[in-house]
């Protein structure tokens, strides 16, 4: 997959910070390969990359960055944004809340409240935002969230196609969300359509550059640091990482809000995407995921970054802030 690369004459403090985060977790063998999709068990374990884009457009990598993978829940976060660009966020509020959930992601559970999904980060919310996307577009709903997701990735991305065979022969227990939506006028379309589309959206293949990109397109108030191009609408960005930051690595949310502190997104594919604010995008893959659905290597690596750069958004000196802004000038 052909991706963006502004070459260095020097090994900088972000290749360095990569390194080092890559070489505290590159022999954590913990975890397992996701099983319940069976094509995902075709993804080797041993994989790991790591990247950080930055707002002013380069991109620092180690291992194994250019491997594709498919995107999985890591695409919640970009749909849901896309979401409140095309319907606004009122009638997005009707369907699906911003609330965490403390429930696997998925849970056949609603807010007891509202009789709507907790938040767009796990699949019953996630399916909702479908819905309101192929309510708005129709048959033309996927090609529309490929190319947004292109221009961020700076890259032309496809759908892996076995992948999303598989989940649509195996997503049982999302079909059974998608009924209990319409069910509770949180869909307004066939729930059929909705699936197909969250089906879709989550085999779109990505390399960890790729995320790194995306991550640094959220970071760059919705455009592409390097090609310019629009790809999320500034309000909607906004939105949205406040909801990753609560919401967005499944039933670890508080935790990870804790110890890492920066809105990131996970996926079962193995990916991890990460956003400081005007800063940085940060993206890991790794396959091998903890009991919750996040990718073990992943977690362990952001946490070392956090740490180096203060990246926590609560950092008591705040020496993340000012340091990143002198490495991205």
């Amino acid at each position: 997959m052909a991706t963006q690369r502004h070459a260095l004459s020097s090994k900088s403090e972000f290749e360095s910070a990569l390194e080092r985060a890559y070489a505290s977790q590159i022999d954590n063998h913990a975890g397992a390969v996701a099983d319940y999709i069976p094509e995902l068990t075709k993804a080797n374990p041993d994989h790991f990359g790591m990247a950080i884009a930055t707002a002013k457009g380069r991109i620092f990598e180690v291992g194994n960055t250019d491997i594709p993978f498919t995107i999985q829940s890591v695409s919640k976060a970009f749909v849901f944004c896309l979401a409140l660009e095309l319907a606004g966020p009122e009638l997005v509020a009707e369907r699906v809340g911003v609330e965490p959930s403390g429930d696997p992601f998925n849970a056949i559970v609603f807010d007891p409240g509202t009789n709507r999904p907790f938040n767009p980060m796990v699949n019953a919310g996630a399916i909702a935002v479908a819905g309101i996307i192929y309510e708005k577009l129709g048959k033309d709903a996927f090609a529309f969230l490929i190319d947004r997701f292109s221009d961020a990735a700076g890259n032309r991305l496809d759908l892996n196609q076995s992948v999303y065979q598989s989940e649509a022969e195996t997503g049982h227990r999302n079909r059974a969300i998608a009924h209990l939506l319409l069910a509770n006028d949180a869909l307004a379309v066939p729930p059929d359509e909705a699936l197909d589309l969250y089906f879709r959206q989550c085999s779109i293949n990505v390399s960890a550059a790729d995320l790194a990109w995306m991550g640094a397109t959220f970071a760059n108030m919705g455009t592409n640091p390097v090609t310019k191009k629009f790809a999320f609408d500034i309000a909607a960005v906004r939105s949205t990482l406040a909801v990753m930051f609560t919401c967005g690595m499944y039933d670890y949310a508080g935790h990870w809000a804790y110890d890492v502190g920066i809105p990131a997104k996970s996926g079962v594919g193995g990916g991890i995407v990460g956003v400081v604010n005007r800063q940085l995008g940060i993206a890991s893959y790794s396959p091998r995921l903890d009991p919750k659905g996040n990718s073990v290597r992943g977690v362990g690596g952001f946490q070392v970054l956090a740490d180096h750069f203060g990246l926590h958004a609560f950092d008591c000196t705040n020496i993340g802030s000012s340091f990143i802004s002198s490495l991205v000038r």
